[in-house]
């Protein structure tokens, strides 16, 4: 296969895959290729494995909401480390896997990590990165009462 013909193919599984998310969760998010799509899976795997219930549209800092009332904000990836841009109430980071599954990485507080990084200029003001280890840590000292609680728990 040519690199054109291989660039070919695989975008067309990807768009095929998108069609199917799109399907599958309802029109609940858009699944757009451009930034949004491991954010809006991410999205959807929490809606899935935690008693939350996401929001229309997505708000710029948050993107779910508790029973109780406390807003969430989901960030998902596949790399090493996830984003914060806000101080949410709750903040969800999950770890995405190839094969669908996912690992929790922080579950907690916003304010614990931003209590942790205090000394990072734009903490809560716009988009830093933090290490998926350090969070990792600090979610340690979660409280089970202050985590968005896993459905069947």
């Amino acid at each position: 296969m040519t690199e054109r013909a291989a660039i070919k193919h695989s975008l067309g599984l990807i768009f095929e895959g998108i069609r199917h998310l799109h399907d599958a969760f309802g029109g609940r998010r858009k699944f757009t290729i451009d930034g949004r799509l491991v954010g809006d899976i991410g999205e959807v795997m929490a809606e899935l494995h935690y008693e939350l219930r996401l929001d229309e549209t997505s708000q710029p800092t948050y993107d779910a909401t508790t029973k109780d009332g406390r807003r969430v904000q989901v960030k998902a990836t596949f790399k090493e480390s996830l984003t914060l841009s806000s101080v949410p109430d709750l903040y969800l980071g999950l770890k995405l896997h190839e094969d669908g599954t996912f690992e929790e990485i922080f579950n907690g507080p916003g304010q614990l990590i931003a209590e942790r990084y205090a000394h990072r200029k734009g903490i809560g003001e716009k988009l830093l990165s933090f290490p998926i280890k350090e969070l990792r840590l600090l979610q340690s000292s979660v409280d089970d009462k202050d985590r968005v609680t896993r459905r069947g728990s």
